[in-house]
């Protein structure tokens, strides 16, 4: 018998500047004069050059400019005045504007013309630091669960190259997961912050509705639905992106987040979720890591009990036709919210279907959006007794390339959307916090994930619970199992695994 065959997969990490480092890290030995930014940013380009053949989570580079402001900020960078955060390499995610690079919004539709100004979140990411080398890739305009443009190659999961590494944000995942950077811009709509962490084996917490700031698309939204945040490898470097961020701007409606360092004391009440509202059964795998995930925290003192989705039994159905309605304002008004040569007969199959799904059933819209805006009220009277939840992150675990292509028949596409993408949108509806931890692997190493939801303005106990988890059931790093092997030509690659970390 013939030895099982072992997952192609992909990372980058070596012995250059960025090491193994979390961006916490990488920013003290800069603070400390031990590494130089232009060497770090360097270092960060020739591991995106060396991954991005096989993987594909680069949409556009800015290389060239990013080592000049590189060595303008070694020149100008004073020991403890720069932000915490600075030369840090990251990539923003390709639907939210950079001055100088296109925002392609992952689709054909929109022409590739450099953005005359830098977002209000954008501005907000890079005040903490952080040293931008392009833009990240996305399906199109965000709306599916996996990054597989009809018009260009799919991202691939660096754990398995074979598999989906999620989306919306599933350029930056991939990038942060192959070890190309710590920390990587996403936002999230429906789960595009948690699916692609989930799927990459990372940290994913999509903030409280409010706490960092809109971009003008989600400001002007009848429900704001999307919220900023990032992908990372650490619980501390998503923490301390918050805090930084909060530094920037805060929410005098919300309340403070501040510095979180470590785990929390308290014994908390976690409610329990296994199955999803909308029917699907969670599939074994998942749902055995959530119930592991449950007994860890129960022989850690904490109180675990099951509990009702907390939600009216419309949910599905109502987030469903507000996701179809976005796709049609989109492909109605895509040459004013967008760009004047925005060409809708470019859109891909799951614009066209979600547009025609919206035409078909428009009339259901007023009391749809009446129940999503109630959801907000029905959450937090079900999360009084609560601390947080734990759930699921997906229906099932992570799918193939191919599986959820834009190219699949709507109707078939719809349907397994449904199934997978059956915990985060509750999130986005209610605009509660909630947070993707990674927690297992299939037989085939990819990662598992459990979700923990929190009440509003609460990301401080979900982070606390990370920590805790974090300590207690550390991940991995993908560079860990000497199960991933690369097989590839490309010479780059191979040359910055010569020494491995």
């Amino acid at each position: 018998m013939s030895a099982p065959e072992i997952p192609q997969s992909c990372h980058v990490f070596c012995n250059d500047a960025l090491g193994r480092d979390d961006a916490t890290t990488l920013s003290e030995k800069i603070r400390r004069r031990e590494l130089s930014i232009t060497e770090l940013t360097r270092a960060a380009i020739a591991r995106a050059q060396a991954a991005q053949p096989l993987i594909h989570g680069v949409a556009s580079a800015n290389y060239d400019q990013a080592i000049q402001t590189a060595s303008k900020l070694d020149a100008a960078t004073q020991a403890g005045s720069q932000p915490l955060f600075q030369g840090v390499p990251t990539f923003i995610k390709d639907n939210t504007n950079v001055t100088g690079l296109a925002t392609r919004q992952g689709s054909l539709a929109v022409p590739e013309v450099p953005a005359s100004d830098t977002s209000p979140f954008a501005r907000q990411l890079l005040a903490q630091g952080f040293l931008c080398l392009g833009k990240s890739t996305l399906p199109e305009f965000g709306f599916n669960a996996t990054t597989e443009p009809a018009h260009g190659p799919a991202t691939r999961n660096p754990w398995n190259l074979a598999y989906s590494s999620g989306a919306s944000s599933g350029g930056s995942a991939a990038l942060v997961a192959a070890g190309v950077v710590p920390i990587a811009h996403a936002n999230d709509g429906g789960g595009s912050i948690r699916i692609p962490a989930a799927c990459c084996g990372l940290v994913g917490l999509k903030p409280t509705r409010g706490r960092l700031i809109d971009n003008e698309a989600a400001a002007s939204l009848p429900i704001n639905i999307i919220s900023e945040g990032v992908v990372t490898r650490s619980v501390r470097d998503t923490a301390n992106f918050l805090e930084q961020a909060e530094a920037f701007y805060r929410n005098p409606k919300l309340p403070p987040v501040g510095k979180i360092e470590g785990p929390s004391r308290r014994a908390l009440k976690i409610g329990l979720v296994l199955d999803s509202i909308n029917g699907h059964k969670t599939d074994d795998i998942t749902r055995q890591t959530v119930e592991e995930t449950a007994l860890r925290l129960e022989k850690l003192g904490h109180y675990i009990e099951p509990v009702p989705v907390p939600v009216h039994s419309a949910f599905p159905d109502d987030f469903a036709l507000y996701w179809a309605l976005l796709a049609f304002g989109i492909r109605a008004n895509g040459k004013k919210l967008l760009h004047p040569d925005f060409d809708k007969q470019n859109t891909d199959g799951l614009t066209n279907g979600l547009d025609k799904m919206f035409r078909r059933q428009f009339w259901r819209l007023p009391a749809a959006l009446w129940r999503l805006k109630r959801s907000w009220h029905d959450y937090a009277h079900a999360m009084a007794g609560f601390d947080a939840v734990l759930t699921p992150v997906l229906g099932h675990t992570t799918p193939t390339l191919g599986h959820l292509s834009p190219d699949v028949p709507f109707e078939t596409l719809f349907e397994r959307l449904r199934h997978y993408v059956s915990f985060t949108p509750l999130a986005n509806a209610t605009g509660a916090p909630a947070i993707s931890i990674p927690m297992g692997h299939t037989p085939d190493q990819l990662p598992v994930s459990v979700q923990f939801m929190g009440r509003h303005g609460d990301e401080r106990t979900l982070l606390e619970i990370a920590y805790t988890l974090e300590a207690n059931h550390p991940w991995p790093l993908l560079c860990d199992s000497d199960r991933h092997n690369i097989t590839t030509e490309d010479q780059n690659l191979k040359d910055s695994l010569t020494n491995p970390v």
